[in-house]
């Protein structure tokens, strides 16, 4: 995916936010009667088209901040994706990207979560970090080209491991997402474990039907980073856009905590590996 091409010409419009906010000069791409947001129709637990995924759930939280109603720009996730999305200026927000992305321009995080490894209840009890030498020689699924495969790699558990596409495109596919096809597996013990992102793995885990534990992998060496913070995408340039999102997410931090936890994200503490409690976020 090529880097968007900086916004060069601003146009000053008027933005009224919730209960009287002063007016904010916002970028001429930026609709400001209705939230635009770049959003994939089968992804789950993130987002989907009947608008039940946790991000479609923080996305209303945004929109009933601003006194504005959502609405969505489809496409499924791939290469391009941003491409086709805010760079045909078709919606202004993309929810769910790690903080620091060079595709798009991130708001302040609103979560930091991490990896997580997946297991059957009863099966590599107390297994946290992926040195175990429970796991060496057992098949672990993964997504091939994520963060866990190089330490994985650094490991020895390559040679055993299944790694999965990263996209799955095909119409006539049987489950929603790559990471569903792999919590699948596990319920079905076609695999013995599996390294997920945790927002993903968790809720999976528990529409499996399978009792599964699912353990931040929080002791593992910084690189390659397992932990990653999540912002929001806007098109570089639109830092009016961006600050007003800011606020937002500050002023309701709580209910956006809320809807993480109700779809068992695992969350950590900004700055130290170690889950957050409720009361600390």
């Amino acid at each position: 995916m090529s880097s968007l091409a900086r916004i060069a010409v601003l146009c000053a419009l008027t933005f009224t936010g919730a209960q009287g906010a002063l007016a904010q000069h916002l970028p001429d791409t930026v609709t400001t009667d209705v939230l635009r947001v770049c959003g994939d129709p089968g992804n789950m637990p993130f987002s989907e088209r009947k608008e039940d995924g946790f991000e479609n759930k923080i996305a209303a939280i945004i929109a009933d901040e601003l006194k504005i109603k959502v609405r969505y720009y489809w496409l499924t996730q791939g290469p391009g994706f941003v491409r086709n999305t805010l760079g045909t200026g078709l919606c202004d927000l993309i929810m769910g990207q790690a903080f620091g992305s060079d595709l798009v321009q991130t708001t302040n995080p609103y979560y930091r979560s991490a990896y997580t490894l997946v297991t059957r209840k009863g099966e590599y009890e107390g297994v946290t970090a992926l040195d175990d030498p429970r796991l060496k020689g057992k098949s672990i699924g993964v997504i091939a080209g994520t963060p866990p495969v190089n330490r994985m790699g650094d490991l020895g558990l390559v040679s055993t491991m299944k790694a999965y596409a990263p996209y799955q495109l095909d119409p006539a596919r049987k489950h929603q997402t790559v990471a569903a096809e792999i919590i699948a597996a596990l319920a079905a013990k076609e695999i013995d474990a599996a390294v997920l992102w945790g927002p993903a793995a968790g809720w999976l885990a528990k529409q499996s039907g399978v009792a599964m534990n699912v353990v931040p992998l929080l002791k593992e060496p910084e690189r390659p980073p397992m932990a990653y913070r999540i912002a929001m995408g806007v098109r570089i340039g639109e830092n009016d856009w961006k600050r007003s999102l800011n606020t937002v997410l500050r002023k309701r931090k709580a209910d956006i905590d809320a809807v993480l936890r109700a779809y068992d994200v695992p969350l950590l503490e900004e700055d130290d590996n170690k889950l957050a409690e409720p009361a600390e976020r």
